[in-house]
């Protein structure tokens, strides 16, 4: 059982209104079944009027078919036609067709005439139209003498084509020699009859080869007309003519090109008449001459024009109607206006009908004894005659049948009998043609059938008709029912419809409609029923459509198409551009349910449809596609209103690209002055195609205009043409003129120099005038060349003068300019300020006071004081350092200032000078002034060794900055316990020249943190913190512990170390962050088990704090330690990799491996051995220390799995500290405050300026140089 569509494609689409479909339907139901005795039915035939190629075969077409098959026969010009008798003609097999054969020497002009053909057999003979067979023509243009037409500009002119006449009537064209179109345009058009019409003629319509072409298309020719000549003379020529031959009174008489008001070229008069048939296409036409060029405008006199078939051609010059019927007779007036005046004409349009069918004739089937009718009615203008004929003869000669009665269009069939059957022709005809249509009516006595295939499977979209067929046949007519389901009643009421042809029709099938249904004919002969499926599938249904987009040009765009469809049903989508396919290109990507579009152009633009189709619904979505961009340049720039500071521009503007026009840009260039470059000159609305444009003398001028919409700039247009203005006097003198000496003794007077756009004339040059202001003398001036700088010698120092700089070329000077001030040259300060006072705030501010110099003795422009100020001594401790001044600048004439960032309980000495723009005047005695004492820094370490039962032994360094006299220490410290609570807090105070503490009496076991600073008479400094655990029993602590948190700090790194107490294998991670910060602390993990890490990309002149945690242990970490960067100076260090000796001995190790490599291979090859490894270990070094494979760590680090003690040569203490020496001498002084310097790897710098002092170096590495074994052994 296959499904297959409900609905017949020749006689509707889906869901159509279903009484069309009812209509054909039926029809197919009247058809007698081939196997059953029928008279012949004409099934095919050609057109009446039948226009053949006379070099190819007549094929005249008649098929038809009947039972028995019927025979064929035909007649030509009325008279039978005996094709056995004419070799050139045949019949083919099984058909009426007659071929005739022209390409094998016959000639299609003897076969002209009119055919009918006649099927019949023993039930009836059925006729077809009066085929009148033609064959096409293409006679040659008659040779004709062309006259050169000559005409005045503005007169109308008619070049008349007048093409031969042909079968069927040719299609006219005009071109050139060179095969190209002429243009058309509402000047120049072509007429319906072929004709081409200028409304006006203009001097570019001067040309020889105006060529009318005439095509054939049945003969597939082209016949060409002579070349036509049209001369047009300008009234310029003309006059030019005149002159030569005429006198002055003469010359003005010729008159110039004159408008005139619209002539009608075609149709002439001012009335005329029009015939055309019913359903034909109604052509009205209207040329007009006159200048201006008149425009053409359509009416319809008492109506309107019908809307949807009304068009305009030709440049609204012809008026078309398609589908006439007689309600589109009446009066059509066109009007040609110019700006003189009009002309009208009126068409009078009658709409004749040839005949058409109301009811035409329809076949008959009868039963013995039954009654029927056939009904022919047509209608036309005029009215037709309608006449009958039976089995092709009249039906006033036609043999008599008792049964039948004719009554005009009707014929009455009563008790008819099997005799009764024929085939019976209406003929309707009038003026304009005929119809001639066959119907039969067929006696027969047959009981039901019914044509539809049994078990057919009908599938339908839920909520649409269902039409369930149930073709039959019978004789009687057999009666049809329904029923649905095997057992089911009968179909009845409102929701079911029941068509005369046996159609059962659901209006709006629901789900529910699912089911057999069966269909039951009977009639007196019989009865007989079938069954047929129905199925309801859901709608297909598109869920997201594409969407409306706009993109830019070369971008990227997506139309999504996303569908919900019946599971049962197989989908196809396809898209379409524009309701056509879309173009073969590998920019369009289709996907699942998408459409991609790459790169897109503007030739991308348009609509795009998302069709989904199934077997049995189609869906579709459109959505636009607007391509924007750039818009393109305009053209056609014109300059027009030439004046000497003004020009009128305009232009034409480039396509928008589907983005609308904002502005134009409008620039020049200045080709005198400067070629090719190209400037600013004013913008316009985008709805503005002129401009007046203001300009300056002397400029060449050219301009271009620039486009510009929402996605850009246009390129510009080409360059109009230039335009040189008149030179004038400078309107403008030049700018920013000032006076400025350069020495004590001089004035220099620059100016910004006119550009030769603003010189307005050649020549350009400059009046320079000055005089000393305040003072009763004479401009003093000077003309000088196109220059922008002149110097005035031998100026008192520092004094006024007013200045003015004109500007004067070959035509005169520009307008009197402007006075400004400027001052001679200036000198240094001669005295120093006085009274100098220091007052100090605190320990790290002061304020200083100083008296004014007066202001003859600055000798310049007062810029301000500068204060130099630097530190002469620490009063906690020797400072060595070298000294270094600082300055501060107090502009204008201040006379106080603020000098912070002092160090506390130093010595500073301080001075005051004045500056102008010479420079600085003498300094001021020195002041020596002292800060007080401050806060101490943090002690520089705290480590605690030596834990027993009860004890603790704690050990600190002093201050790195003391900041005053230190008068004691302070250790607050505290139990906690095994949550991680605080106990109650101890505290003691220790003396300042105490450097380590024995903590007795302490708990076993106990983990205790400590809390320690240092004092000086103004307050306390900032505390560091460490933990530590009393041992039980004599044993290793119970909890793992990191202790003795050392830094060693830079400018921006510092080294870490620590020492750590616990379990094996113990991951390190440094938190670190700006001291009194409440950002988070941020953290880097330490690679390996090594107790040090360097901290790298700190800030300068910072204060950090600091802890050592480690991993997989929760809440152990060390306590803070706090340390400071140093400030921001200049790197002291040397990069050993640079020094000359040591380049030398690595390139001396590296010879001597290659010769032991060699040996070695030597050796090898030869079968012998070199014990290498018992020579190295016979001959080991105590001193060295190879590095760990493990970690990375050298030697001098103690292993942390067995604590042993460093070999010789560490110089690093156990605790991993570095302990200040008892001189006071340290590194700080001789670095600027910077806590010593060190290497990114943790390493000490052991050069620095100034004296050298044996210290212990802090990091992994000896400071002394590498011995050639040590390096050696680096090296391997």
């Amino acid at each position: 059982m296959q499904p297959e569509v409900m609905m017949k494609k020749k006689c509707i689409s889906a869901r159509k209104a279903s009484l069309v479909l009812f209509l054909c339907q039926m029809i197919s139901a009247l058809d007698v079944p081939l196997d059953l005795s029928q008279p012949p039915t004409i099934t095919q035939q050609s057109p009446k009027d039948y226009i053949v190629d006379p070099r190819e075969n007549i094929v005249i077409q008649c098929e038809a078919k009947g039972k028995p098959p019927p025979s064929f026969s035909w007649t030509r010009n009325g008279t039978h036609f005996d094709i056995d008798k004419d070799a050139q003609v045949t019949m083919k097999p099984n058909s009426g067709t007659l071929v005739i054969n022209i390409m094998n020497g016959g000639k299609a002009e003897a076969y002209e005439g009119v055919y009918q053909c006649t099927a019949r057999n023993e039930r009836g003979a059925a006729i077809s139209n009066n085929i009148v067979i033609r064959p096409s023509r293409s006679p040659l243009w008659t040779k004709e003498k062309l006259e050169p037409n000559q005409v005045r500009e503005g007169d109308s002119l008619v070049l008349h084509c007048r093409p031969p006449v042909g079968l069927p009537p040719p299609i006219i064209f005009w071109m050139d020699n060179a095969f190209q179109r002429l243009p058309q345009s509402e000047r120049v058009s072509q007429g319906l009859n072929g004709d081409l019409y200028f409304s006006n003629v203009q001097p570019e319509d001067t040309r020889e080869d105006y060529i009318c072409y005439a095509r054939f298309n049945h003969t597939q020719t082209i016949q060409q007309k002579q070349p036509i000549s049209v001369k047009v003379f300008s009234m310029d020529s003309l006059n030019d003519t005149i002159a030569a031959n005429l006198s002055d009174t003469d010359i003005y008489g010729a008159r110039p090109v004159t408008e005139r008001q619209p002539v009608l070229l075609t149709p002439t008069g001012s009335t005329s008449t029009k015939v055309e048939l019913r359903g034909n296409v109604l052509l009205l036409e209207c040329i007009a001459a006159g200048l201006p060029t008149p425009v053409i405008r359509w009416i319809k006199e008492g109506g309107e024009l019908p809307a949807n078939r009304t068009f305009f051609e030709n440049f609204k010059k012809t008026l078309k109607i398609i589908d006439v019927s007689e309600a589109d007779s009446g009066n059509y007036k066109c009007i040609a206006r110019n700006t003189l005046g009009s002309a009208h004409h009126v068409i009078s349009v009658t709409v004749k009908a040839a005949p058409y069918w109301i009811t035409a004739p329809r076949n008959l089937v009868l039963s013995p004894g039954e009654d029927g009718t056939l009904i022919c009615r047509a209608n036309g203008n005029p009215k037709p005659s309608i006449s009958w004929l039976a089995n092709g003869v009249p039906i006033a000669i036609a043999p008599e049948d008792p049964s039948r009665k004719v009554d005009g269009d009707t014929i009455i069939f009563s008790h008819v009998q099997e005799r009764s059957s024929a085939v019976y022709q209406c003929n309707a005809s009038n003026e304009y043609g005929y119809l001639l249509a066959n119907a039969f009516v067929n006696v027969l006595a047959e009981p039901p059938r019914i044509l539809t295939p049994a078990n057919k499977l009908y599938q339908v979209i839920a909520d649409s008709p269902a039409l369930l067929d149930c073709a039959y046949f019978g004789s009687p007519k057999p009666e049809i029912e329904w029923f649905k389901g095997v057992k089911g009643s009968i179909l009845r009421g409102s929701e079911y419809i029941f068509h005369d042809n046996g159609t059962l029709e659901i209006p709006v099938a629901q789900k529910d409609s699912t089911g057999a249904y069966t269909c039951v004919a009977r009639n007196k002969l019989g009865k007989t029923q079938n069954e047929v499926q129905l199925e309801i599938k859901d709608p297909t249904v598109i869920i997201k459509q594409p969407e409306y987009k706009v993109i830019q040009r070369y971008g990227q765009v997506s139309f999504e198409c996303i569908i919900k469809h019946d599971s049962t049903l197989l989908p196809t989508v396809l898209w379409l551009k524009d309701n056509d396919e879309l173009p073969d290109d590998e920019r369009f990507l289709v996907g699942k349910d998408n459409l991609t579009i790459m790169n897109v152009t503007d030739k991308d633009d348009g609509t795009y449809t998302c069709i989904v189709n199934t077997t049995l619904d189609s869906v579709s979505a459109s959505a636009v596609l607007t391509v924007v961009a750039r818009p393109n340049p305009p053209f056609d720039l014109e300059l027009t209103g030439q004046l000497e500071r003004s020009v009128e521009l305009s232009w034409i503007p480039g396509d928008e690209n589907n983005s609308p026009i904002t502005n134009f840009v409008i620039e020049y260039e200045d080709g005198l002055h400067e070629p090719g470059v190209w400037h600013y000159q004013t913008e316009v609305p985008g709805t503005q195609t002129t401009v007046q444009l203001k300009l300056s003398p002397y400029v060449n001028y050219s301009f271009r205009v620039i486009a510009v919409n929402e996605i850009g700039r246009s390129q510009p247009s080409e360059p109009s043409e230039q335009y040189l203005t008149k030179s004038a006097n400078p309107d403008e003198n030049p700018s920013n003129v000032q006076g400025i000496g350069s020495e004590p003794d001089n004035l220099v007077i620059t100016w910004e120099s006119l550009t030769g756009f603003q010189s307005n004339g050649p020549g350009l040059q400059y009046k320079v005038s000055w005089r000393q202001k305040d003072v009763d003398d004479e401009w003093t001036s000077v003309i000088v060349a196109n220059v922008s700088k002149y110097i005035v010698s031998g100026t008192p120092t520092f004094v006024p003068y007013e200045i003015k700089v004109q500007a004067l070329n070959d035509l005169g000077y520009a307008p009197e300019p402007s006075e400004v001030i400027g001052h001679s040259g200036e000198d240094l300060p001669m005295v120093a300020p006085g009274n100098v006072q220091v007052h100090v705030i605190n320990s790290t501010l002061a304020k200083v006071h100083w008296d004014p110099v007066p202001l003859k003795t600055v000798r310049g422009h007062l810029q301000g004081y500068k204060v130099y100020y630097w530190k002469v001594q620490s009063l906690s401790r020797r400072s060595r350092r070298h000294i270094e001044k600082k300055i501060l600048t107090f502009r204008g004439n201040k006379t106080f200032g603020m000098l912070p960032g002092l160090e506390p309980y130093s010595t500073y000495k301080l001075n005051v000078r004045v500056a102008n723009g010479k420079g600085e005047g003498p300094a001021s005695p020195d002041k020596v002034f002292r800060t007080p004492e401050g806060v101490p820094s943090s002690p520089s370490f705290l480590k605690i060794t030596n834990p027993t039962l009860d004890s603790l032994t704690l050990e600190w360094g002093s201050p790195t900055h003391p900041n005053g006299v230190l008068t004691s220490y302070i250790l607050k410290f505290q139990p906690i316990n095994n949550t991680h609570e605080l106990g109650p807090l101890v505290e003691i105070r220790i003396p300042a020249n105490e450097s380590s503490l024995i903590l007795k009496n302490l708990n076993y076991s106990t983990r205790y943190k400590f809390y320690f600073n240092a004092q000086t008479s103004v307050g306390s400094g900032n505390q560091i913190t460490e933990e530590a655990v009393t041992i039980m029993d004599e044993v290793q602590p119970l909890y793992p512990r990191i202790r003795n948190v050392t830094t060693a700090a830079a400018e921006t790194y510092a080294n870490i170390s620590w020492e750590y107490e616990g379990p094996d294998h113990a991951h390190f991670y440094v938190e670190y962050g700006i001291a009194g910060s409440k950002e988070d602390w941020k953290k880097e993990i330490v690679n390996g088990s090594r107790s040090f890490f360097v901290l790298k990309g700190l800030t300068p002149g910072t204060t950090y704090k600091v802890r050592v945690g480690a991993e997989g242990l929760s809440g152990f970490r060390s306590s803070e330690d706090v340390f400071e960067t140093g400030p921001a100076m200049a790197s002291r260090q040397v990069d050993i990799a640079t020094q000359g000796w040591f380049i030398g001995l690595m390139c001396a190790v590296a010879l001597l491996i290659l010769i032991l490599l060699i040996v070695c291979f030597i050796r090898r090859n030869k079968g012998g051995k070199y014990p290498v490894k018992e020579k190295e270990d016979a001959h080991a070094d105590p001193e060295i220390q190879p590095m760990k494979e493990d970690d990375g760590t050298f030697g001098e680090y103690s292993d942390a799995e067995d604590h042993k003690p460093l070999k010789k040569g560490s110089r690093t203490p156990s605790d991993r500290t570095v302990k200040k020496e008892d001189s006071d001498d340290s590194l700080v002084d001789y670095g600027e405050g910077v806590n010593g310097q060190f290497n990114e790897d943790g390493s000490f710098i052991g050069q620095y300026s100034g004296k050298k002092e044996k210290e212990p170096a802090e990091g992994n590495e000896s400071s002394e140089a590498p011995s050639p074994v040590n390096a050696m052994n680096s090296f391997v």
